[in-house]
């Protein structure tokens, strides 16, 4: 899926982010980092998930209960209409699109209600902004339909992504109309009951820009999705920069291959583990493997030794 678009010369990325994380600083963005802070945390609830964006992306919904079943995972995450740059569409074989009909949505939430997995999310492909305002207008209208669906399904929220930075124009102009789009979904998000994910991903996607973009959103239903990007982990760290947004991050998280080296797990999980985090980390990967359910469940267990490891910390 490319839908990026050319950056604007007017406004560099890294003044960009490292203005909006100074005037976080400024602002006293830290409370998490006060004496006494993790003491009063409650206690985390860190649960593994799948997201079927690669490993599950021919699995029907009886695979994916079975699957999951078998790697003792008991979460996922449904990946919605992929829409690629020159226009063609694929459709996932689970079959919950917004075309769904009532019977159909019934029988999806049955499905998951009478097994041990948690349908916990519908990532859809929906970006913020557009430069043409019919695409704009398009795409609010898709979130508000995956909204309904995920209630409808049984799920609890929608993700939803950043678009890269409009042409000739500031990046607080990019900001501001993604705010614009997420304050015009998050009403019908909120009397369904429902959360929006605005995943940390693409140009826009660091953790001072998604702050910038939700301290201009009404809802506290739309959250910011963590993507376990290494820039999530620099200037100044990732402990201070989830500080800065810890009230308004997802129940949601993505999560890559555990077993690779580049991005500091279990420096997140402690993290998390300190800030009383309850919430699903979902598994995002391509890699591949000659045995998806074998590498799943190898995934989940690296997961919960890290989980247990950053309990065992937090107690000494």
């Amino acid at each position: 899926m490319n839908t990026k678009m050319r950056d604007s010369p007017m406004w560099s990325r890294r003044e960009f982010a490292a203005g909006s994380l100074k005037a976080a600083i400024g602002a006293g963005a830290f409370p998490a980092l006060l004496p006494g802070a993790a003491a009063a945390a409650p206690a985390a609830h860190l649960r593994f998930g799948l997201a079927t964006y690669e490993w599950g992306r021919d699995w029907d919904i009886p695979t994916i209960i079975a699957n999951l079943t078998k790697a003792g995972v008991r979460g996922v995450e449904l990946k919605t209409l992929i829409k690629y740059a020159n226009g063609r569409q694929e459709r996932y074989p689970h079959g919950v699109e917004l075309e769904l009909s009532a019977s159909g949505r019934a029988e999806a939430r049955k499905r998951f209600a009478d097994s041990p997995v948690t349908l916990v999310s519908l990532a859809s492909s929906e970006h913020f902004p557009w430069p043409d305002p019919d695409q704009d207008k398009a795409a609010v209208e898709a979130v508000k339909g995956y909204l309904q669906l995920s209630h409808d399904v049984g799920a609890g929220r929608v993700r939803v992504l950043p678009n890269d930075w409009l042409p000739a124009a500031p990046h607080e102009k990019t900001l501001e109309r993604i705010a614009d789009a997420l304050n015009q979904v998050g009403g019908v998000a909120a009397d369904l009951g429902q959360e929006v994910d605005l995943e940390a991903h693409s140009a826009p996607g660091s953790i001072p820009n998604m702050k910038f973009v939700l301290d201009r959103v009404k809802y506290r239903g739309v959250r910011i999705r963590l993507n376990s990007e290494l820039r999530n982990t620099v200037d100044p760290g990732f402990e201070q920069q989830f500080a800065m947004i810890k009230d308004r991050v997802a129940r949601v998280m993505h999560i890559h291959n555990l077993k690779a080296a580049k991005y500091p797990y279990q420096q997140v999980i402690d993290v998390l583990t300190k800030a009383g985090w309850d919430g699903w980390a979902l598994l995002e990967v391509s890699d591949k493997v000659p045995d998806r359910v074998a590498a799943l469940s190898e995934q989940r267990e690296i997961w919960e030794s890290m989980v247990a490891k950053a309990r065992v910390t937090q107690q000494s």
